[in-house]
This record gives C-alpha cells, sequence and structure tokens, in this order.
C-alpha cells in the first residue's frame, strides 16, 4: 500500500471508529441476575440473545450466580454495596424477604407505568400472579418461571416388574403397591424425590386444604407461625420413613440431586417440579410419562391444588428512569404469548398467562406431548383455599433448611416423623419471630 492510499485508509477509519463507538454507546445496557445453569441456562440466554436482537435500544446482560440461594444473597450483598442489577431471579421462599426489603425493590406495576409500557394483571395465570401480587391486587415482581411438584415414571421400569408402562397412580396407596413391586422386581431405588420439604411438606398441606403456618400461610402477616407437624404430615412423612426402611423409597440430597438418578434410569419413580421435564426430555433414553402428583384419599376434600414454585423477576431500585424503561421492555418481551408459550413447551414451567396457555393449545403440544398440561391442570383445576395459595414467610430458606435437617434424621433412623416434625417447628419458628422483629 502506498502513502497515498495509507492517508485515505486512516481517514476512513477516523470516520468510521466513532460511529461504531456512537451506536454502541446509544444502547442501554440492562443486568440480569439469575439462577439458571445447564439446559435452562441456555435457554435463558437465548431469551436475552432473541431480545437484544429485536431492538437497538438496550442490551441485556444476563449472569448466573449459583444456585437460588446464592443468586439472592448476591443481590442483598450488591444493593448493600450499591451495585446491584436491575433485574435478581428470585425464588418463591423469598418472596417475603424482598417485601420486606424496603427501598430495595421498585415494583413491576410501578416500573410498567412509568415507562407507559401496556401492562395487564389480569392476563396473567391468577394461581400464579396472586402469589406475587398484594392484597390490592397490585404486582411486585414478574411471575417468570414457575412450577409445580408433579410425578415422572420410567415406563420401562414398570415393564420390567411386570406392571402396565402406562399405569398413572393417583394416591399414595396406589404408589405404594407399585413400589413394592418395583422393588420385588430387582429395583434398587423404586422412588426418589427433588426439593423433599417443598414436595412432601409444603404441596402436601396444600394439596389436602392443611395450613402450613398460621396466618394463611404467612400472606396475612408476619407474625404467622408454623403448624406443619399435624396429623397428615406425620402419616406422610412416617409412611415415606417407613418406605426408606424398607427400600422403597431412596433420599438423593436437598435440592435435584435425584434428577441425575431419574434420568440415568437407576430410579423408577420420581417427584419433582413440573420444570424437570425439560432435563429429562433432553437426557432420558427411556419412555416416561408425567401425571398428577399423588395424595392421601382419606383426607376429605383432597386433592386441591398444589403450590407454586420456581421464581420471579424482582426489579432493584437506585437506577436511571431510561435504565427502567428498558427493563420494562425486556418484562413486556418475556411475558409474550410467543415467548412464553415456547419457555412452557421447552421446560415444564408453566405458561405465565392464559394467552401463552392457549396459543400452546393451539399449536397441538399437549396433545403431541401427554402430560405436558398437568401441572397447569394441578394448579388451575380448583379455586385455591388460604392454605393453597403458597407460602409467604420471613426467612423461608432458613426454614427449609431446618425441615431438610430434620427430614434427613428420619430417613436415618434416628427420629420418627412426629418428633422431627415438632423439632422443625419449634425451630423454624424461632427463624419467624427473628424475621418479624427485623421487619418492624
Amino acid at each position: 500500500m502506498n502513502f497515498r492510499a495509507m492517508i485515505s485508509a486512516a481517514a476512513v477509519l477516523t470516520a468510521v471508529v466513532p460511529a461504531m463507538v456512537g451506536t454502541a454507546a446509544a444502547q442501554t445496557e440492562i443486568q440480569v441476575w439469575h439462577a439458571f445453569s445447564g439446559r435452562l441456562g441456555e435457554l435463558i440466554d437465548k431469551q436475552i440473545s432473541d431480545f437484544n436482537a429485536s431492538q437497538g435500544d438496550y442490551k441485556v446482560v444476563g449472569t448466573n450466580k449459583g444456585n437460588y440461594s446464592e443468586a439472592l444473597n448476591a443481590g442483598i450483598a450488591a444493593f448493600r454495596a450499591g451495585e446491584q442489577p436491575h433485574v435478581l431471579q428470585v425464588f418463591e421462599v423469598g418472596t417475603a424477604t424482598m417485601m420486606a426489603a424496603k427501598g430495595a425493590i421498585k415494583p413491576v406495576h410501578e416500573v410498567m407505568a412509568e415507562a407507559n409500557e401496556p401492562f395487564d394483571p389480569s392476563a396473567y395465570l391468577a394461581s400464579v400472579a396472586g402469589y406475587y401480587t398484594t392484597a390490592e391486587g397490585q404486582m411486585l415482581s414478574l411471575p417468570y418461571n414457575s412450577s409445580t411438584p408433579v410425578l415422572y415414571i420410567n415406563k420401562d421400569a414398570l415393564e420390567a416388574a411386570g406392571l402396565d408402562p402406562e399405569t398413572k397412580p393417583t394416591t399414595w396407596p396406589e404408589v405404594e403397591e407399585i413400589l413394592i413391586k418395583l422393588k420385588e422386581g430387582g429395583s434398587a431405588c423404586p422412588l426418589t424425590t427433588a426439593w423433599q420439604s417443598w414436595v412432601h411438606v409444603e404441596t402436601l398441606g396444600a394439596y389436602h386444604d392443611v395450613p402450613f403456618s398460621t396466618k394463611a400461610n404467612g400472606f396475612e402477616g408476619v407474625d404467622t407461625e408454623l403448624v406443619f407437624n399435624g396429623d397428615l404430615q406425620a402419616k406422610h412423612i412416617g409412611k415415606m420413613a417407613e418406605w426408606a426402611k424398607n427400600g422403597l423409597f431412596s433420599y438423593s440430597g436437598r435440592r435435584n440431586e435425584g434428577g441425575a438418578r431419574f434420568r440415568s434410569g437407576e430410579c423408577a419413580l420420581f417427584t419433582e417440579s413440573s420444570a424437570g421435564y425439560a432435563g429429562v426430555k433432553a437426557e432420558a433414553d427411556f419412555p416416561f410419562s408425567v401425571t398428577n402428583l399423588p395424595y392421601w384419599p382419606d383426607v376429605e376434600g383432597a386433592p386441591l391444588n398444589t403450590i407454586i414454585g420456581g421464581a420471579s423477576l424482582w426489579v432493584m431500585s437506585g437506577h436511571e428512569s431510561d435504565e427502567y424503561a428498558g427493563v420494562a421492555k425486556f418484562l413486556t418481551y418475556l411475558s409474550s404469548a410467543e415467548v412464553q408459550a415456547q419457555w412452557h413447551q421447552d421446560t415444564g414451567y408453566l405458561p405465565i398467562t392464559t394467552a401463552a396457555y392457549d396459543l400452546t393449545k393451539e399449536q397441538g403440544f399437549y396433545n403431541e406431548n401427554p402430560g405436558t398440561d398437568i401441572a397447569i391442570l394441578q394448579m388451575t383445576g380448583k379455586a385455591p383455599t388460604a392454605n393453597s395459595k403458597g407460602i409467604r414467610l420471613g426467612n423461608f430458606d432458613q426454614v427449609r433448611t431446618v425441615i431438610d435437617e430434620e427430614l434427613e434424621a428420619v430417613w436415618q433412623g434416628q427420629k420418627d416423623a412426629k418428633t422431627a416434625l415438632d423439632e422443625a417447628v419449634s425451630r423454624g419458628n424461632e427463624l419467624l419471630r427473628r424475621f418479624e422483629q427485623s421487619a418492624r
């Protein structure tokens, strides 16, 4: 290249570089912290990249902050340091903590109103949105990934035990009969579970219209007290302890450690979140079915509806109005029927809007994938009661840890069910009193 050509090229670069910098600077960056990894991490990354590609004003940057507990703690620490993200994904047990964090959050209904972004709370499934909404009907956080417990069944395992592979038990006594036959057929793990407190204590009560705590499971005040040590809970945990002793139930861990055991074919039955569907569909090399969580038929009125799990998106305070405008656009995008229908179909999480549910039906997804509508039917089939609309407690993550510890003592044969539940209630109430004091 001669000298004159070099000068010409330099002139072009001088003109282009500022234009490129100007284009990049024009985008307002929105930080989103979440707790997804693996397949779910890939899916949220795609949602973010698709949103970024759909417009040029905002750039959403997603960051994994560990598991749910770690993400919540990271968000709290960041706020205290003045370095909070714009959006923080918080699992449902952190809802009361976020509500009590005065000055740390900006309610979603305010974000949408100030940005003049169309927002209709009634478009969201009532059983989902109600958990994140005030008594006055104002939505505090956006339901994003909502799930509920269901039962997964390895059809090959049933057939190997001489059972009809299409069997779908509806009650716990029916499950017990199946577990016995699986054990007799050589299964080393007839049943395992994920999230034992959520499935077998919290949801157990809701499904049978029995309270987990007073004050409508905490919805009516922080001066609530735990009461999950009643006859129903003692009966259910006692039965599971019997199964553990006899090799019918195999404990895998406090979170979702059982998922790998089911997906590998080791365990035949698996109680887990409806959102486990994504992993099972991607990894299991055997035919499986999804069916309703079993119930105890001798409890009058059972089954009712199961309760919500998963997480919502909380908008953090302390940012500029133009940034909140970008947050509002992103939340609108996530709530769209097309995005939510695809999210629901890919993951097993509930569609958070009626439009997304209707679109999924129109697309024929439920007909082609039997059992994928179980979660939404189970959540919405009956009107929720004060005992079944959810649980909203302060220090709930720590309360769950206490329950996990006591249940582990039961599975190991160190405590009977009633003693363990009594002690979990006593220890948990101490945590609630600490939260009540701090909330004042």
